[in-house]
């Protein structure tokens, strides 16, 4: 399926406590499919090596331009997360779902609750889960972007991110990076095939009920 001005694009919410591999499975899937673009959030927290500003984030020199930006009604959504502020710039995504591009976050459980409550009927939800607590502290630490003390609080965080889901309609354990990226591709690809999101089923059922009327004949 092509991206059409006719299909009303989705919204791919990715969630997971931090160092759990969203972000790995969203690059994939950036970089494998087309037809989905980031949503590129704004954001207060500082920017860590490997980051590219415009390209990760938009990193905002303070909090008062976010302050702002919220104030403006300019952000689908917003949250505070570690410490630091994120959020969702309302145009870019109201126009790529009104081109009929799908659009993918790499958001927080916090977010993807603001984004169910405004745009219900667009969004699709997913939480990705570590299989275990001692490997999810591996992985921050393989990472190596994040002082011991910000690793803890990720930590405790992490306790209260995990039992929201319950509330996404798909859930990924990452215990095998390809395999999960494999599951979140499906995911995506059911999704665009809902009946509810092919507007052009419609016309064509009524073609083929008429052409199958004039080879039928009269009953």
């Amino acid at each position: 399926m092509t991206a059409s001005a006719s299909r009303r694009g989705l919204m791919l919410a990715v969630s997971s406590p931090s160092g759990a591999g969203k972000t790995s499975l969203t690059r994939h899937v950036l970089q494998a499919d087309p037809q989905i673009r980031p949503s590129i959030s704004v954001t207060t927290r500082p920017r860590r090596p490997s980051e590219v500003d415009g390209v990760d984030y938009h990193f905002l020199p303070s909090l008062g331009q976010f302050e702002g930006m919220r104030a403006a009604g300019e952000l689908l959504e917003w949250a505070e997360v570690h410490g630091n502020y994120y959020g969702t710039p309302r145009q870019p995504v109201e126009e790529a779902l009104n081109a009929g591009r799908d659009v993918l976050f790499d958001i927080d459980w916090q977010g993807t609750e603001q984004l169910r409550q405004k745009m219900p009927d667009d969004i699709v939800t997913v939480f990705v889960l570590p299989p275990a607590a001692q490997e999810l502290k591996a992985r921050l630490e393989r990472r190596n972007e994040d002082a011991p003390q910000v690793i803890q609080r990720r930590l405790v965080n992490a306790q209260i991110e995990i039992p929201h889901w319950v509330d996404y309609d798909y859930v990924i354990v990452n215990d095998d990076l390809n395999r999960s990226y494999e599951q979140l591709r499906c995911i995506l690809t059911a999704e665009r095939l809902k009946r509810v999101r092919r507007p052009e089923l419609a016309p064509l059922v009524r073609d083929l009920l008429t052409q199958l009327a004039a080879l039928a004949g009269p009953a």
